[in-house]
């Protein structure tokens, strides 16, 4: 007996590639700190960009440089692998169009922000805290029911308020640190 999802057609883009094929060559593309920082600064400069100055910045990034600081040296190290092989692949991909010069975005680079889910080293994952919220709430929901929780200061409507309060304010932390941590949002990638 097939299942659902044997039955189905795999769902195929223009170009005639299945969708888990596309999310394997975007991880793929993303995978390399090159390509994502070839992204970012596109993003950021919205316009065609060169590769002289997409290849001083690059370099800068990975340095952990200002781009003055950067050598002639270290400038066509990563401008050579920018263009022998790494805008080729951009390209191959439809994310840039590339002309031997000139850089820039095509509208295809959009799609590229819900893989980013870029989370600090220091920080807890989102899926993590949502998780801990809703304990946090199924506690005191829990011990309305049980009538364990007090409602004398806070009636029952007010903690499911409290509960909900703390779910939308960090909704919104959330979508507003996000937005901030995609690429071509910040001075330097992340």
């Amino acid at each position: 007996m097939a299942t659902s999802s044997e039955s189905q057609p795999a769902q195929t883009d223009p170009a005639g590639r299945d969708e888990q094929s596309r999310e394997g060559e975007i991880f793929d593309l993303l995978s390399n700190r090159r390509r994502r920082y070839t992204i970012h600064y596109c993003k950021r400069e919205d316009g065609p960009v060169t590769l002289g100055d997409l290849a001083e910045h690059v370099a800068a990034w990975e340095l952990e440089k200002e781009v003055e600081e950067i050598t002639s040296a270290e400038r066509k190290r990563v401008y050579t692998s920018l263009q022998q092989t790494h805008l080729p692949t951009l390209e191959r991909a439809d994310v840039i169009e590339f002309d031997d010069r000139t850089i820039e975005l095509t509208d295809e680079a959009a799609e590229l922000d819900v893989y980013l889910d870029i989370v600090p080293g220091d920080s807890v994952p989102w899926g993590v805290y949502y998780l801990g919220l809703s304990a946090v709430g199924a506690v005191v929901i829990a011990g309305l029911w049980l009538e364990v929780v007090p409602t004398e200061p806070i009636p029952k409507l007010g903690w499911a308020t409290l509960v909900f309060a703390l779910f939308a304010a960090s909704a919104i932390v959330h979508v507003t640190q996000t937005r901030r941590m995609r690429l071509g949002e910040m001075e330097r990638p992340p």
